[in-house]
């Protein structure tokens, strides 16, 4: 079983999402007390999918996250650099388009889609600055994109029993339901040493994209970015 270290080695990465692709959603939801079905569903509002709009969902996964954009009526594309995670979803999601991909080097054109979005992926990728310019680069103008990612808490009190569990209760509770504990415990650690929401939006202007907002989902655990490409 592999586990990546906070350098964040692509192949150490994609391997590690490899070993845990079968039961990924099943314990993220377990793990996120089965708040991430709601956080899926405010990226879905936010997004607002229309039919025939282009879609880039990056780092989908095995396209769980993609599912409320197609039934929208919109062209989806699922992309990932995992290979295991995009088997899986390829089984169970046959027609759907899936793309193998880095974050930093998208195999698309210049601006192709009207939306890009990244749930839960973003911290993961080698070089974060690269990652939003690359999502720059695939927009349209008037475009935009869509960020969902673990953030810091507002509220002191809640941070620390927060913290307090990615460090000592995660690890545990993933054990008994995941193929690979190990995996979670990176997931933590690199939770931990995320830029809170004004450094993520800081991050984002750099890269280019205009009107850069954030929403803070259950106190602040995970924040909705947004900007569009002016």
């Amino acid at each position: 079983m592999t586990r990546a270290s906070l350098d964040k080695q692509p192949h150490e990465v994609a391997s590690m999402f490899d070993d845990v692709a079968a039961n990924y959603d099943l314990t993220n939801d377990v793990l996120s007390l089965g708040q991430a079905r709601l956080w899926r569903k405010e990226v879905a509002r936010a997004v607002d999918a229309r039919p025939a709009q282009k879609i880039l969902d990056l780092a989908a996964g095995t396209a769980t996250s993609s599912q409320p954009f197609a039934r929208a009526g919109a062209y989806v594309v699922p992309c990932d650099f995992s290979i295991g995670m995009l088997r899986v979803g390829k089984e169970r999601h046959p027609w759907m388009p899936f793309t193998a991909g880095d974050g930093t080097k998208l195999p698309v054109k210049d601006e192709t889609f009207d939306t890009v979005t990244i749930s839960f992926g973003l911290r993961n990728i080698q070089d974060t600055g690269a990652a939003l310019s690359e999502l720059y680069r695939v927009t349209r103008r008037g475009g935009r994109v869509v960020i969902c990612e673990f953030s810091q808490p507002t509220w002191a009190p809640f941070r620390t029993v927060y913290t307090e569990y990615l460090m000592r209760a995660l690890p545990p509770v993933a054990r008994a339901v995941s193929s690979n504990p190990d995996a979670y415990v990176y997931l933590a650690e690199s939770i931990r040493a995320w830029p809170d929401q004004a450094g993520l939006a800081t991050l984002l202007q750099k890269a280019g994209w205009s009107d850069v907002a954030w929403r803070d989902l259950t106190g602040g655990v995970v924040a909705l970015h947004r900007g569009v490409r002016a």
